[in-house]
């Protein structure tokens, strides 16, 4: 059975939130991981000098994935590595009806959300194959699954994702590498900061009565890294609460 020695991962969005929760439990598995930030410079440096200090393997790269010749730049520095993971965890959100939605935005979220995860999948499955093994797991969203108004455009950008997971999973499979694709709901973070005033109403409407809690899902990411993992792939993860079960409308 494989083990985590000696195993690098890489982790978008890895400075806060989500993406920290994910990076701390790879490094207590006992994965090397480097995580990249886009603006959490501080918490970034933070969480790698805390976990170095419990003597995890951690290294913080500034990135942003928006900016296609930054992350050409940064693709090429790691072509030439072998990552045994990647998780895409770096998200960007933008709420407006499809009648107003502005095309400028859409198309920055697209890029952070889709277009960023294709160009890293690029320079980091070719390695896995030739070592025949490798882990790839994406952060998308029940968005992409179920339609919700004002979500056009975000739902948009975790679609393709899924999509792209699914032919990228049948082109790797017999090389030992999986593709997985998380689908969370609502979850406690800096992100739904906006939604604060209708977070009880929110809640009444997800069968669990709350929303997900960071480590809930880092647990699961964790999860599709580890060796029993190895047979999951092409995999499509709610994890909601019950809110994707459930027809929508309420007596």
């Amino acid at each position: 059975m494989s083990t985590t020695a000696n195993k690098r991962v890489l982790v978008t969005g890895g400075a806060k939130g989500l993406g920290a929760a994910i990076v701390a439990a790879l490094a207590s598995a006992g994965y090397d991981v480097d995580f990249t930030y886009r603006s959490s410079g501080d918490a970034g440096v933070a969480l790698a000098a805390r976990l170095k200090a419990e003597g995890r393997a951690v290294r913080a790269f500034a990135l942003d994935l928006a900016d296609g010749a930054a992350l050409d730049a940064f693709c090429a520095g790691i072509e030439d590595d072998t990552y045994y993971g990647f998780v895409h965890n770096a998200g960007q959100s933008y709420d407006a009806l499809a009648a107003v939605m502005a095309q400028d935005n859409a198309e920055a979220v697209m890029q952070v959300n889709f277009w960023s995860f294709a160009r890293l999948a690029k320079a980091l499955v070719r390695p896995m194959i030739r070592a025949r093994e490798g882990r790839i797991v994406a952060i998308g969203s029940v968005a992409a699954l179920h339609g919700n108004p004002g979500n056009a455009a975000y739902a948009a950008s975790k679609g393709a994702l899924l999509s792209y997971l699914r032919t990228l999973t049948v082109e790797t499979a017999r090389r030992g590498v999986t593709v997985n694709y998380i689908a969370p709901g609502f979850i406690d973070t800096d992100m739904l900061a906006p939604y604060a005033a209708h977070r009880a109403n929110m809640e009444r409407q997800i069968p669990a009565g709350r929303f997900a809690r960071v480590d809930e899902v880092a647990g699961l990411a964790a999860f599709l890294l580890s060796p029993p993992a190895a047979y999951m792939t092409g995999a499509v993860l709610p994890i909601d609460g019950g809110l994707t079960a459930q027809i929508g409308i309420h007596r």
